[in-house]
């Protein structure tokens, strides 16, 4: 019988993995709307259609991809581990990152829906009382689209609380340091836990149904 600490460890971690991953893929995909809002450029097309990429490559893939950029031979893997002393792959870190990259498709199409949705008048009003494009985002442009903050955001945290493939390529699957709640159920099935299962994959499906609910609330109220 599994005790209460192996229980709880892969919960926990995908809690946090979540709320880490979730707040990056979100603040970046703040950054990444707002600069491909501000005005058109050559190649817009083609920048949108990569950031849109994690959402329909197999996760396998992405992991991959993200193992080659970051693993140990990498020249980013090297660098980081010559400063901390350790390497980015198989740590709790590289679920963050797994789960980051592979949510942020999803708040980027939610908030780019949120920013163009704003009266591009009251932008250009903005602007022709002198107010810079930061400004702008700050006290117009977020203040508006509140609404679509908070789906992203619960959209970011739910998808990153669910991410497998990526983060099993990237951060393995080490009990208590890289497990989280994906990887510990399909370990379980395979081991023929299946109370464990069972147990995590209910606290899953709960967890994701009452963020998914909030998000549905708060889109309908937009």
């Amino acid at each position: 019988m599994m005790n209460s600490l192996d229980f709880w460890s892969p919960v926990i971690l995908s809690l946090r993995v979540a709320l880490l991953a979730g707040t990056a893929a979100f603040v970046c995909a703040i950054w990444a709307v707002w600069r491909m809002t501000i005005r058109k450029f050559p190649g817009l097309t083609v920048i949108e259609t990569l950031f849109m990429l994690p959402l329909v490559l197999p996760p396998t893939v992405v992991g991959f991809l993200l193992l080659v950029i970051f693993g140990r031979r990498s020249w980013v893997g090297q660098a980081f581990e010559t400063l901390f002393n350790m390497p980015i792959v198989f740590t709790w870190g590289a679920a963050v990152i797994a789960a980051s990259v592979v949510a942020f498709p999803l708040a980027y199409q939610t908030l780019k829906a949120g920013f163009t949705s704003i009266d591009r008048d009251l932008l250009a009003v903005g602007r022709s009382m002198g107010a810079s494009e930061f400004q702008l985002l700050c006290f117009v442009i977020l203040p508006l689209a509140r609404r679509s903050l908070l789906t992203a955001f619960i959209l970011a945290f739910t998808r990153s609380l669910g991410e497998f493939g990526a983060t099993l390529m990237l951060a393995g699957n080490i009990p208590g340091r890289t497990q989280t709640l994906p990887t510990a159920i399909y370990i379980a099935v395979d081991t023929n836990d299946l109370s464990s299962a069972w147990l995590w994959a209910g606290l899953m499906v709960l967890m994701s149904f009452v963020l998914l609910l909030c998000a549905r609330i708060s889109a309908e109220r937009e």
